[in-house]
């Protein structure tokens, strides 16, 4: 009986794994045939020409930045609404201002960033205005959940000991709790901004402006070369951020 339960779970496993490869007709051979690994092979070498045209360079350069305000703007945006849920969220307020404010996180944060930027597409039109509301939105509901967990956990002493020297809530939040929680709050921040610089390279492909947009039509296009230069351009991007974000850590938060 044992031994039957022990090689249960991987039986299971490998007959869900079959069971996969069935379902979705998934034809190995024809993949990893001559003349598939052939086309493979030459759709991969028309990546490795990049057009490095100034035309194209200069229209690069335009969507990287409008990708970095996207980010930018809709990280800012994110983290005051999601400050603005966390209070309530963390319990502060009472109990139906907390069940409330945790349904609405739970709702922005369920809904993917591809799926707010369809919505925003349709409220707000093509371009990047719909990226940074999308962005803005999911990343509310991220921040949000992980600022009222920070909240919770920061001990009230300091904030009570205000408020008993006749200071208000707010004046209380702003000197006895918002100190210690600060530079927690801007490592969540910078950390989903990094993210975000990721995601608002993808959020072109519905539309929303940016690099994906230019990357989506070079593709659509069969245009490999732009296609490639356009990839490097996120790439290069995403590194710099990361540096950036990494170095802002170290001088603001663990300083």
């Amino acid at each position: 009986m044992k031994s039957l339960s022990r090689y249960a779970l991987p039986l299971l496993l490998i007959a869900a794994v079959i069971g996969s490869f069935a379902f979705l007709q998934f034809e190995a051979t024809a993949l990893f045939s001559r003349d598939g690994v052939g086309q493979m092979a030459d759709y991969a070498s028309s990546f490795l020409s990049p057009d490095l045209s100034a035309n194209h360079l200069r229209a690069i350069g335009y969507g990287a930045l409008e990708t970095l305000a996207m980010s930018a703007i809709g990280t800012l945006l994110a983290a005051l609404l999601g400050l603005s849920l966390a209070l309530p969220a963390s319990g502060r307020v009472g109990i139906i201002a907390m069940a409330s404010s945790r349904l609405v996180l739970n709702a922005l944060r369920a809904i993917p960033e591809l799926v707010w930027a369809a919505l925003m597409v349709l409220a707000a039109g093509l371009g990047p205005n719909a990226g940074t509301l999308a962005l803005a939105l999911h990343t509310a509901g991220v921040l949000g959940r992980l600022f009222a967990e920070t909240l919770e956990n920061t001990p009230s002493g300091p904030a009570e000991a205000l408020r008993l020297s006749g200071s208000n809530r707010i004046s209380a939040f702003c000197y006895g709790t918002l100190p210690i929680i600060w530079p927690q709050l801007l490592a969540y921040t910078l950390y989903r901004w990094e993210n975000n610089i990721r995601m608002a390279s993808v959020l072109g492909f519905v539309g929303a402006g940016g690099l994906g947009q230019m990357l989506y039509m070079s593709l659509s296009l069969f245009q490999e070369a732009q296609a490639s230069t356009v990839i490097l351009a996120m790439l290069l991007m995403v590194l710099a951020v990361d540096a950036l974000s990494g170095w802002a850590r170290m001088r603001w938060v663990r300083g």
